[in-house]
């Protein structure tokens, strides 16, 4: 049964905190700008707790754990970078965590840890029945109403992206077979492995002795080789046994055959190229979903992270998307879909977006012009082609940058420009020519507009902060995606409380300028009503009428008196 959690908390005069503290704990306590204050205000308050009422039957029963409490106790985990065990352990006996989940009594009790388990379980399940996962919809309603309480300023926004690497072992082509192999095995109840016949069980039992690093540690590349083909002929034929077994892992199995094995005629299982092999492979038994990519220096078997924030400066800025896919997928295939949620949590139009180079696709360019936003790119991908391409009119205007020669060229049938080159025919697409135009258009750019997309780094940073040796604790798509919602959601805490803390702190100066102003003024006013009611007394007695002469004698404050 759904039940919200109780807006009000009565204090108890024995257990409440309040009443145990004084002096400057009891101030540092109760300030409203110290960080547990700010996130039971700008968090654990502005949940909705709606969202998640389709996880509980409507029927009758106990209701359910505070929704707030456990949101809160996971944004938390995340943004201190704890482990379960450490969030248990600092909910029940810190008092500024408690005070920050709304926990103001020490026998407030808080949720266990199958309670915990079970509500993250019931949001992975949903997900997976619906597509729908609640988490992100719950941040994205949070951060709209931060958006509103601070009038962050929406219509400039920028975005990067991160290869965050899934919590795995890095396998080779043998150990991936070797352990998917194993875990099949040991997935098997003792009735189906009598099916297996006398000669593949004792090879599956063999397997069953060694981890398949060992086995690489002792073997020579091409005993590696032989025994990847063995282990093929081995999956072949308990493909063919279990397919009808309904088995979770047998679906892994399978697809480890078809990655790295093929089938040719007379039923002769092959090694496939390693050049055959996808990027969308998989990288692991143990987490099915990650896939691998390489980009410049970095080797990444996991997931994508996209990252979309505001760009006011001088103002607060908020993270405004967060999306994540598998890592094989490329950055420019989140821009669309980051800035149409961006301007739902706005509920503003964005006029400007700031992205680098890999970003740069037809797709995402004609979007912008049809929505009138400047897409702003800080550099293309590729290095420079050797023709400079310029259309004026009808005519392609082609000039050999190395020889500053200009050169004649023709339009095909097929709608490419053609020009006559010392090795034969280059041809042009109009891909081609929009991507020269492009670049010139990204070198004429003030510098001004260039680094208004720099800063991102610094969030994406901050985002991988607690990530160790740049992977995050879990594996799975989802399981990651719940992480990246809860650290945009920490990010976004602490640049509130900064934000507040230095308007506190320009309000106070401000004040005290005020107020110096004001003594100042008060005192020149004070000397210069002396000065008029003694020139009015000493005038009619013939004494000297020189306001110089008497400021000059008299004004030992300093001051000026007009």
């Amino acid at each position: 049964m759904f039940k919200k959690t109780k807006e009000k908390i009565q204090l108890d005069m024995l257990s409440g905190v309040p009443s145990m503290l004084e002096g400057s704990s009891y101030d540092l306590y109760t300030d409203p700008q110290n960080w547990h204050n700010e996130f039971r205000e700008y968090i654990l308050k502005t949940i909705d707790e709606k969202i998640f009422e389709v996880l509980f039957s409507d029927g009758q029963g106990a209701p359910n754990a505070s929704i707030r409490l456990l949101i809160g106790m996971m944004t938390m985990k995340e943004g201190f970078g704890w482990s379960d065990a450490q969030l248990f352990e600092q909910a029940r006996f810190n008092v500024l965590v408690r005070s920050a989940l709304g926990l103001y009594n020490l026998t407030d009790p808080i949720v266990v840890p199958s309670t915990y388990y079970l509500f993250r379980k019931k949001v992975g399940e949903h997900e997976e029945k619906t597509g729908e996962n609640l988490i992100e919809k719950a941040y994205e309603n949070i951060t709209s109403l931060q958006v509103r309480e601070f009038k962050v300023n929406g219509t400039s926004v920028r975005m990067d992206s991160k290869l965050i690497g899934s919590n795995i072992g890095y396998y080779s082509r043998y150990e991936i077979i070797h352990e998917t192999l194993r875990m099949f095995y040991k997935s098997l109840s003792d009735e189906q492995k009598q099916r297996i016949g006398k000669i593949e069980k004792e090879e599956l039992e063999l397997l069953m002795k060694e981890k398949g690093s060992t086995v690489v540690y002792h073997s020579t590349k091409a005993e590696i080789e032989t025994k990847i083909q063995a282990l093929g002929l081995l999956i072949w034929k308990l493909l063919s046994l279990y397919t009808k077994s309904g088995n979770e892992i047998y679906n892994t199995l399978h697809r480890v055959f078809e990655d790295h094995y093929k089938v040719e005629e007379g039923d002769k299982v092959v090694i496939k190229d390693k050049k055959e092999i996808s990027s969308k492979s998989i990288q692991s038994p143990h987490d099915t979903e990650c896939t691998f990519r390489n980009k410049r220096d970095q080797k990444i078997k996991g997931y994508h992270a996209n990252l979309t924030e505001t760009c006011d400066d001088g103002s607060l800025n908020l993270i405004t998307s967060a999306q994540m896919d598998v890592a094989s997928i490329a950055e420019n295939v989140f821009a669309i879909e980051a800035l149409e949620k961006s301007e739902q949590v706005l509920d503003q139009e964005i006029i400007n977006c700031h992205a680098d180079g890999a970003y740069n696709s037809p797709k995402n360019d004609e979007y912008c012009k049809e929505n009138d936003i400047n897409f702003y790119l800080t550099g293309i991908q590729g290095a420079p082609g050797r023709y400079d391409l310029s259309m004026n009119e009808n005519e392609l205007i082609v000039v050999d940058t190395k020889t500053g020669e200009t050169i004649p060229a023709s339009l095909t049938k097929a709608g490419k420009w053609r020009i006559k080159t010392e090795n034969g025919i280059r041809y042009f697409e109009p891909e081609d020519i929009n991507c020269c135009q492009l670049r010139k258009q990204i070198a004429a750019l003030p510098n001004e507009i260039k680094h208004k997309r720099n800063n991102v780094e610094a969030t994406i940073f901050q985002f991988c902060f607690h990530s160790r040796n740049n992977k995050t604790r879990y594996r799975g798509l989802y399981k990651n995606k719940i992480w990246m919602f809860f650290r945009c959601l920490w990010i976004n805490l602490i640049r509130i409380v900064k934000f507040i803390e230095e308007l506190t702190t320009k309000s106070a100066k401000n004040l005290k300028s005020a107020l110096e102003n004001a003594i100042l003024d008060i005192v020149s006013l004070i000397l210069n009503v002396r000065f008029k009611i003694l020139k009015s007394a000493i005038n009619p007695n013939g004494l000297r009428d020189d306001n110089n002469y008497w400021l000059k004698t008299n004004n030992r404050s300093g001051l000026i008196i007009n």
